[in-house]
């Protein structure tokens, strides 16, 4: 597996554009302590983000998780990109010649799937316990490391999507059809969800994107400025912001079909 990873990041760093998708989409995640120092102070009114709480164990780590998701767009093109370029020039061919299985190709995909996936779990973790502990009201260690399963939320949507990305990269060969693909299928699964008479929730959970995302649901009504405002207007949130394992299970069993159906399709096409 060793080899199989240093022959892919080999693969990546040496193409450009790759090297400055994966910058940038570190870049991005760095970016979350940039919100800290979002301050407006305008006459009577004040705003300062680090203030409302969304710093504070363990809040943050459901906050976090759920923003640093977005940037999860950059790492699927250099996933697309890169098995484009495979079929672009010949590499793929060229590492079958050299002896590489067709099973060994996709296990080497996937392991650099898992392997981006552990390293952007650690970056958010290690942003937001810094954060945390510059900015939480709140320092017991109980609290710091309670709720840490949105971590483990985001190491799943991450490696569920990125194969998801794998296996259309595989079935598409252009890149940007391939994105283009990701998107209309984004947008079949929200017409079949949000449709007015579309799939009843315990059906819909059940999608593989609509799954993904009910791993992590969005923070921002737990905070308290936020339950007090729709308090004040009648608002009544009944949301569940909890991690399931039901939820988790159902990712990692697409992970497993996006990963077969890859090796199948592979082992089928004439290359």
């Amino acid at each position: 597996m060793k080899r199989l990873l240093s022959i892919e990041l080999q693969k990546i760093w040496k193409n450009k554009a790759s090297r400055v998708l994966t910058i940038t989409y570190f870049g991005l995640l760095s970016l979350i302590a940039l919100i800290a120092s979002i301050k407006f102070d305008i006459g009577p009114f004040k705003f300062h983000l680090a203030e409302m709480g969304i710093f504070n164990f363990p809040f943050i780590w459901h906050f976090n998780s759920f923003i640093a998701i977005y940037a999860k767009v950059f790492f699927a093109i250099i996933i697309v990109s890169m098995m484009s370029n495979e079929y672009s020039y010949g590499t793929l061919k060229q590492n079958l010649i050299d002896g590489m299985s067709k099973k060994e190709f996709i296990a080497s995909k996937f392991v650099t799937v898992v392997a981006f996936s552990i390293v952007s779990t650690i970056f958010v973790f290690i942003t937001s316990l810094v954060l945390g502990l510059i900015f939480s009201s709140y320092n017991e260690f109980g609290i710091i490391f309670s709720q840490m399963e949105y971590l483990l939320a985001y190491f799943v949507n991450l490696v569920g999507f990125f194969s998801f990305c794998l296996l259309v990269g595989i079935l598409i060969k252009r890149s940007a059809f391939a994105l283009g693909f990701v998107f209309l299928w984004f947008l079949f699964e929200c017409f079949l969800v949000y449709f007015k008479y579309g799939l009843i929730p315990s059906v819909a959970r059940f999608l593989p994107l609509e799954s993904m995302s009910q791993l992590l649901i969005e923070p921002f009504t737990k905070l308290s400025a936020i339950k007090n405002i729709n308090s004040q207007i009648g608002i009544v949130n009944i949301k569940d912001y909890d991690v399931h394992f039901s939820t988790i299970l159902i990712v990692l069993a697409w992970t497993a079909i996006f990963v077969y159906l890859s090796h199948w399709l592979l082992k089928r096409r004439d290359l």
